[in-house]
């Protein structure tokens, strides 16, 4: 059960990074949204796909973690890692909600991929005044907590693997597109 589980959860993953690396990339190429749906109505529709895929990436990484709970090694004490568990997801959780209400509802969902000609300034304020990335550092901390709380070996596995996929995205995409729009405005 555990491996169907877990191969579901890689393919929603998978799926998540993939809608939003590819969508975004033909976004900036070619106005591959905006050319058929106008602005607001292509990125609806981007943003409609974006949080199907997020949530069933965020229902499958669940699913992994309580199918597989129990399963770190004994030398793991279980309440002192249910109390760090606790204490990362509530860091993470607070981090991703602080960094949201920083950028607004539409930036949560890359919005100026789809208005190239408005002007784009870094965040530095709320968690941004600290670190550069919260949402995707910081911000993935309740990944960690809730494997530990439920105590799976797999779930701090794909932990691991979410967090590098959403970083890989970001290196390669968002960042690449945000010092260009500074370039561009500069």
């Amino acid at each position: 059960m555990i491996w169907a589980v877990l191969a579901f959860h890689v393919a929603a993953r998978i799926a998540y990074v993939g809608f939003i690396w590819v969508g975004l990339v033909r976004q900036q190429a070619s106005d591959w949204w905006t050319r058929r749906w106008g602005t607001e109505g292509g990125f609806a529709k981007f943003r409609r796909g974006a949080w199907f895929v997020m949530l069933i990436d965020g229902v499958s990484f669940v699913a992994v973690c309580l199918v597989d709970r129990g399963t770190l090694p004994a030398t793991v004490p279980r309440v002192p890692a249910i109390v760090v568990g606790v204490a990362l997801a509530l860091l993470g959780i607070g981090t991703k909600l602080c960094a949201a209400a920083t950028l607004g509802d539409k930036a949560y969902y890359w919005y100026n991929f789809f208005t190239p000609a408005a002007r784009v300034a870094p965040a530095v304020t709320g968690p941004y005044r600290y670190l550069r990335n919260p949402m995707y550092t910081v911000g993935y901390l309740q990944t960690y907590g809730f494997a530990l709380v439920t105590g799976s070996l797999a779930g701090l596995a794909v932990s691991l693997f979410d967090q590098a996929a959403i970083l890989a995205f970001y290196w390669r995409v968002e960042r690449t597109h945000f010092e260009q729009a500074i370039r561009r405005a500069a």
